[in-house]
């Protein structure tokens, strides 16, 4: 993992980044297993699949308020006691989930699975608040390189994840809570990993920066971003008024305005974190999606196993990012073009799969595109912007992980309910009357849609043989599918073109390269 002795500024740098990986990986296991097991939950309760997108949307909403506000922090109090409470969030994101029983009524179940997977987020969250700062403290000369080996426990939970549905749920019929429970097993290892350890500082905290001069260049421009998904958060999840939810998003602006004496940030910062949130509606979002489409597509099972292949080519490629950086002589804002152009290809490669194989070669197009989508972007953030310490990389991340919430994995559902539903009315309204579900399911500024009851649809899947309207609704839902992951197409496709400006503007500058706090000066560098 290290290409020299002088990589790390920390004699347990090794100790620290391996219980880092497990805290990471633990993160990767419970979401790889809840992507495989929402059709359990769509077939005991009949949910929708905006319902079930929300559900999934919780599992990052949970996040940004995990590492936004562990990010905003951990200077000040401390590694171990963000990495204890997470334990801790952990733990009990599995007692609440578990409460969710079949029979119980809709909406009771909704309330166990939503918030279950809202605490377990929020656990995760807080964990990356300190692993993503810590990793870039310990590796300052080789950010790319450490942070892509960081996150590359993230495919490989998704890897074990996308294992434990195949053998322990489609071949060996366990239970959903079985098969979920398993991701505390990292959980107390991570645990022993960090347990005892000594932490550095960053180089901001290290230098004495208050909260206030770290999150200058974060800004008013900056906050607004964060502001905007906090305010939806609360209007969406938490069913606040609309003048309540948006006024709360006002505080928060307000709040940053005042702390950084009316600073407006950095116009590159703020970019990037745009930029950021469509990573987080394309790449988590569509990982939230990718089992259930496949498997609908072909099997359930070749669903299970497409994952694992995506996942564990991603794990694999995230060791290569120091080679692409210096062998390949790639710069990190190089390299994220490039991914987002293969990105946009694969999915709508994936969008037409027709076989197992032909969907292993589309899948691997889109992997090799949204691999170094994440770890990159914080690399960049760690690189142009010392003088943040942890708060802009946690802000960044959590940006990301509340647009997959509140856009991706909801945004991803409605479309599936709208293609479906679509298609079968103007195919078959008879047989959508009887398949519809009992309640309408809105996203954005979209027009309200009534998707198909998840249990009905499961029962049409699965009946063998079919009948005619049960064929036109398994059809119907194959057809959402694959329109989904074409409009999904776009959001890597807009990337491209904001990194192609970037490319272009940092050429300009002499090219890009990472900067120190003495170079930034004291006051906001400029947007670079």
């Amino acid at each position: 993992m290290s290409n020299g002795n002088n990589d790390a500024v920390a004699p347990n740098a090794r100790r620290l980044l391996g219980a880092g990986f497990l805290a990471i990986l633990a993160a990767g296991i419970g979401f790889g297993i809840r992507g495989g097991i929402l059709a359990n939950w769509g077939a005991d309760f009949g949910f929708t699949g905006a319902q079930l997108g929300a559900i999934g949307g919780a599992g990052f909403t949970g996040f940004c308020f995990g590492i936004i506000i562990g990010g905003v922090v951990v200077d000040k109090i401390g590694y171990g006691k963000l990495v204890v409470a997470a334990f801790l969030f952990h733990v009990l994101s599995a007692f609440v989930t578990f409460a969710a029983t079949k029979g119980q009524a809709q909406d009771q179940a909704y309330n166990y699975l939503y918030w279950g997977t809202f605490i377990f987020a929020l656990a995760n969250g807080t964990l990356e608040a300190v692993a993503n700062p810590l990793v870039s403290t310990l590796f300052p000369n080789n950010r790319t390189h450490y942070l892509n080996i960081l996150h590359a426990s993230w495919p490989a939970g998704l890897v074990l994840g996308g294992l434990v549905g195949w053998i322990l749920g489609d071949r060996m019929g366990l239970s959903w809570k079985l098969q979920l429970g398993l991701f505390l097993v990292p959980t107390v290892l991570y645990g022993i990993a960090f347990f005892g350890q000594h932490f550095p500082k960053s180089e901001a905290s290290a230098k004495g920066l208050s909260i206030g001069e770290m999150i200058k260049e974060v800004g008013i421009l900056g906050a607004a971003v964060a502001s905007y998904l906090l305010a939806k958060f609360c209007l969406d999840a938490l069913n606040l008024p609309q003048v309540v939810s948006y006024g709360v998003g006002l505080a928060i602006l307000v709040s940053v305005a005042v702390i950084t004496r009316g600073s407006l940030g950095s116009v590159l910062l703020f970019v990037l974190f745009l930029t950021h949130a469509l990573i987080g509606a394309v790449e988590l979002g569509t990982d939230g999606w990718i089992q259930n489409i496949t498997g609908n597509i072909l099997t359930s099972e070749q669903g299970k196993i497409l994952f694992v292949f995506t996942s564990l080519l991603m794990f694999t490629l995230r060791f290569c990012a120091d080679f692409i950086e210096k062998t390949l002589k790639i710069s990190p804002i190089g390299l994220l073009f490039i991914c987002a152009v293969l990105a946009s290809i694969g999915l709508n490669l994936v969008s037409n799969i027709e076989s197992f194989f032909g969907a292993m070669a589309a899948l691997a197009v889109y992997a090799l595109g949204k691999t170094f989508f994440w770890p990159t972007m914080l690399a960049v953030v760690g690189d142009r912007f010392p003088r943040t310490g942890a708060i802009a990389m946690s802000i960044m991340g959590g940006i990301g992980m509340m647009s997959a919430g509140l856009l991706g994995g909801p945004g991803l559902g409605y479309a599936k309910d709208r293609f479906s539903t679509d298609h079968l009315i103007q195919t078959n309204p008879g047989v959508y009357a009887q398949y519809k579900a009992e309640k309408p399911s809105s996203f954005l500024v979209f027009s309200p849609v009534t998707g198909l009851d998840g249990t009905k649809l499961a029962d049409a899947q699965k009946a063998a043989p079919k009948t005619p309207d049960q064929k036109a609704v398994a059809d119907a839902s194959i057809i959402g599918d694959r329109k989904t992951l074409k409009a999904d197409s776009l959001i890597p496709a807009t990337m491209a073109a904001i990194y192609l400006v970037l490319f272009l503007y940092f050429k300009a500058q002499g090219g890009y390269k990472a900067v120190k706090i003495a170079d930034a000066g004291t006051g906001i560098p400029k947007p670079a």
